[in-house]
């Protein structure tokens, strides 16, 4: 500011309106965004089954913490930091002297879910955050100075509502977006990319490996002969919606461009290729009688990790293991209905 020169205050900027009586884009959910200034509001909106924009909504936790049992003093691994729901409720039983070492690909959520941590006073005594992906599991261990492994590790495989949410991420049709899917977009070809690029059988490969596709060649047939001109979500849905039969009712469609969003994503992000190499790793990881646990939210993730857990069990590597896999109850199913395909297992170290 030169002298003499009047100092004005800045210009006041309108909050961009929304169309309608309420917000309807996520982009729009100011409110919700804001968790501190709007409680009421937040706390409304989670009654009614829903989970806030811009939050998500922990699941399992309370299973989660008794098979873990994270004790005052003992280290812990979270390899999908995610919203840090689960990581808030661990950390609160790990103190004092503990420590939680969090690990999370997304490098757009990761820097805010550290940061709502560290708010809540979680030092980098007691948490340390690591931009990597989970087959890193054991690099990230030896990097941080702990190379005889932790007491318990857990992963979540489930998507953040965050990312749920957020057209841009393109992981959702139900708002249009780019055709993303990624959960690194730094690395990596997009979806649309992907999709430009595969072949009939890939395609068809993936519709039916990923996702339990019943109608997984004709939708290959169809997008394969769009020849790369499926660059949103809404594209997608509806090149899908065109390939299956006129017969066909809205809600099984619907549900199979569900799964056609699924098997993409898990394509794109390489997912069971991550989840194989970091289940291998997972014994070398525990400490004599550290225990892990998982979370999984579609039938091929939970037969690897059911699978994995059994043969530890025959070759010694784990001394227990759940018999029946954990649910999320009625009420949770009721009040975030985003937990009802959800399911947890667990393993102990011998």
């Amino acid at each position: 500011m030169t002298e003499g020169t009047p100092d004005f205050p800045p210009a006041h900027r309108r909050r961009p309106r929304y169309r309608g009586a309420h917000p309807r884009h996520f982009e729009e959910k100011y409110k919700e965004h804001a968790p501190e200034q709007y409680p009421e509001l937040v706390a409304h909106v989670r009654r009614r089954g829903q989970t806030p924009a811009g939050q998500h909504v922990p699941i399992l936790t309370e299973e989660l913490l008794a098979v873990l049992a994270p004790c005052p003093g003992e280290r812990g691994l979270d390899c999908t930091l995610g919203w840090g729901g689960h990581a808030e409720h661990v950390l609160q039983r790990l103190a004092p002297g503990g420590q939680l070492l969090a690990l999370d690909v997304d490098p757009i959520e990761l820097p805010r879910s550290e940061a709502r941590l560290r708010a809540l006073g979680h030092d980098e005594r007691a948490l340390l955050v690591r931009h990597t992906n989970f087959a890193a599991m054991s690099a990230a261990l030896h990097e941080v100075g702990w190379p005889e492994g932790v007491d318990f590790v857990y992963a979540d495989l489930g998507l953040s509502s965050m990312q749920i949410d957020d057209p841009v991420r393109g992981f959702s049709f139900k708002e249009d977006g780019p055709l993303d899917m990624r959960m690194n977009p730094r690395r990596g070809p997009s979806a649309a990319q992907w999709l430009a690029r595969a072949s009939v059988e890939e395609l068809r490969a993936a519709l039916s490996d990923n996702a339990d596709e019943p109608h997984a060649l004709p939708i290959a047939r169809a997008l394969v002969a769009r020849g790369g001109t499926l660059p949103t979500t809404h594209a997608l849905a509806q090149a899908v919606r065109s390939a299956l039969p006129e017969h066909l009712p809205k809600e099984s469609a619907d549900l199979t461009v569900r799964r056609v969003f699924q098997a993409l994503r898990i394509a794109v992000n390489r997912e069971f290729e991550v989840l194989d190499a970091w289940l291998r790793q997972l014994p070398g990881c525990l400490r004599s009688g550290g225990r892990a646990a998982v979370l999984t939210f579609h039938s091929g993730e939970d037969r690897r990790v059911k699978h994995s857990f059994q043969q530890g069990l025959r070759d010694g590597s784990y001394s227990a293991a759940c018999d029946e896999v954990i649910r999320p109850s009625p009420a949770e199913r009721r009040s975030n209905p985003r937990s009802s395909p959800a399911k947890l297992r667990w393993a102990r170290k011998s």
